[in-house]
């Protein structure tokens, strides 16, 4: 997210310098306001105001990474529960944006439903709207002694988890800092006609709905965008007149960060996009023409004090959470509604295969949560799983099968062919996910995650080697099988087809212990491990003696017949090894 960052902030210093050099060029002579100062100052605390806004997020998603993590799995069908949990998560995050990429990410793997993510989202808008009410409070005065407190904190904390909570402070002391920068430099802009008349102008909303829209999208945050609107009000230069259309083409030009991110996904994930951006732009459409009344509305609430700057800023900062708020609830009972819409706008595209290897779940943004992005990667281990699993279901099916036309999954691609493609897809996806893993054990990680980083990378190469059996050694088996024009004995058929079932059952556990980490099962794969190699011993010893009965189709399949009995047995093997690698992993963690 580094990247992201630093994208961003050269995104918005361009667009400010841009309007400040436009100013500077008009204007170079103005008397009393010392331009150079004024664009140097107005620069630098935006990138102390972004830096420390992204350090606070920082800190605050190591602190609370596992707690992120654990939180996934108590989402149920509860769209109350599913807006509570996208406010937190925003809360954490300090952006609607990250939090709407979370989701396209999830949704893309499979952590949940399309129809679930809809209330997060309407949660995540309520949660990004914190920031703008901790902003409102200006706290500026005690920005230095945050700033002190934090690094303090950061540098002698003895645990990871204070050290995480030290450097969140010291974000959000920066941020305060950047922000009395701003609001110095911006003092003498109070006098200068030009720049007055031109903020007066946005009181059209049209207007100040696309400039709020435009900027959003170019810095890819709203918090940023919304603290730089109350900053503003703080020195009197905009009015809640103006200041609401900004905030309503911020809450517009937040979407497209999940736009970009949604590029390339699944349809599922693109819907989570499209959802959001619907939801924007129909509580703009249902506002834009009573803001007049709204703004009255929220004068009523946040009425003036004594200090007219302090009231608008926090009036700013009221209008922005009543809106998402409002938003939320009104749309919420209707999130079903919205998910069939916005599912007949982007159909499933009925592709009956999917040729080229891809990840589904890796997203790069979110390593910087490492918790997160472990259970992307343990998704995408779930995926090898679940085609490890058709691969073994269907490698079987052509030792039985006389007629070899018959070994069809596409008009124009055979069985073989789809095992094949299937084992391609598996080394491509161990590749990804080890360099996934990699990526993540670069990051600062807590013992536990360390040691899960590893388990993974471990499980990969196990899921390899099975892909590797089926492909290198049970497939030449099947040409051999057929040169010879015979079949296996009545009771050999029998016998393979019920250890086939049973080792496929092992990697069906393995799924479910992926996709639900219920390591219940984990244990239950390592018994059946054992289980399963009494089993092959007792077939293997039922075959001899058909053999030394001198059984026609016993003698003659008896080196397919005890090499494939011996494949499905190693399989069954590594399944078990995966589980142990699983527990390990647990014991570590405790």
């Amino acid at each position: 997210m580094t990247h992201i960052f630093k994208r961003k902030t050269s995104l918005t210093i361009l667009a400010i310098l841009f309007t400040s050099s436009t100013l500077l060029g008009a204007e170079l002579e103005t008397p009393g306001i010392a331009w150079g100062m004024l664009i140097m100052t107005l620069l630098g605390g935006l990138s102390l105001f972004l830096y420390g806004m992204e350090k606070m997020s920082a800190g605050l998603k190591k602190a609370a990474g596992e707690s992120m993590r654990n939180i996934l799995s108590a989402l149920t069908r509860n769209k109350l529960l599913g807006l509570t949990v996208g406010a937190f998560v925003t809360m954490i995050v300090q952006s609607s944006s990250a939090t709407t990429v979370m989701l396209v990410s999830f949704v893309q793997s499979q952590l949940m439903t399309f129809t679930q993510s809809l209330s997060i989202i309407l949660g995540a808008d309520i949660g990004s709207t914190v920031t703008a009410q901790l902003i409102a409070f200006n706290l500026s005065d005690y920005a230095l002694v945050m700033i002190i407190l934090g690094f303090g904190i950061s540098m002698f904390g003895k645990t990871d988890h204070q050290k995480n909570l030290g450097e969140s402070l010291m974000g959000f002391g920066i941020l305060f800092y950047g922000m009395k920068l701003m609001s110095d430099a911006m003092a003498p802009l109070k006098s200068y006609e030009p720049f007055i008349g031109t903020l007066h102008n946005l009181e059209n909303p049209l207007l100040g709905i696309l400039i709020g829209a435009i900027f959003t999208a170019l810095i890819q945050s709203s918090g940023a965008f919304t603290g730089i609107i109350i900053v503003l009000a703080q020195q009197g230069l905009i009015s809640l007149e103006a200041g609401i259309p900004l905030l309503m083409g911020a809450n517009i030009g937040t979407c497209v960060t999940a736009g970009l991110a949604s590029i390339g996904a699944s349809r599922a994930a693109k819907r989570v996009a499209l959802a959001h951006v619907s939801f924007k732009i129909l509580g703009v459409m249902l506002l834009v023409f009573w803001i007049p009344t709204y703004a009255d509305f929220i004068r009523y609430i946040s009425p003036a004090t004594t200090e007219l700057a302090g009231a608008s800023s926090r009036q700013i900062a009221n209008a922005h959470t009543i809106f998402n708020v409002s938003l939320a609830f009104l749309f919420l009972p209707f999130t079903n509604l919205v998910a069939g819409l916005v599912t007949r706008v982007l159909p499933d595209r009925k592709d009956l295969l999917a040729l080229n290897p891809v990840v589904w779940h890796l997203d790069d943004s979110s390593i910087e949560t490492p918790a997160l992005a472990l259970d992307l990667a343990r998704a995408e281990i779930a995926r090898m799983a679940k085609i490890l699993g058709r691969m073994l279901e269907a490698v079987i099916e052509p030792f039985f099968k006389k007629d070899p036309g018959l070994d069809k999954i596409h008009p124009s691609i055979s069985l073989l062919q789809g095992i094949e493609m299937r084992e391609k897809k598996v080394d491509y996806l161990r590749i990804r996910i080890s360099e996934y893993l990699q990526k993540i054990g670069q990051k600062k990680l807590s013992d536990d995650q360390v040691s899960e980083v590893f388990a993974m990378m471990s499980i990969v190469s196990y899921m390899e080697n099975i892909g590797d059996i089926i492909q290198r050694s049970v497939m030449p088996l099947i040409l051999k099988k057929r040169a010879l024009s015979l079949s296996f004995s009545k009771q050999g058929e029998e016998e393979l087809l019920h250890y086939h079932t049973k080792v496929c059952k092992q990697i069906s556990r393995l799924l479910d212990v992926f996709t639900e980490m219920d390591l219940k099962k984990a244990r239950n794969i390592i018994l059946k491990e054992e289980k399963y190699i009494n089993l092959e011993s007792k077939y293997r010893i039922f075959h001899l003696e058909r053999i030394h009965a001198a059984r026609e189709e016993s003698v003659q399949t008896h080196d397919i017949h005890m090499e494939l009995l011996d494949l499905l047995k190693r399989i069954n093997v590594y399944a078990g090894d995966i589980a142990k690698t699983l527990l390990t992993m647990e014991k570590i963690g405790r």
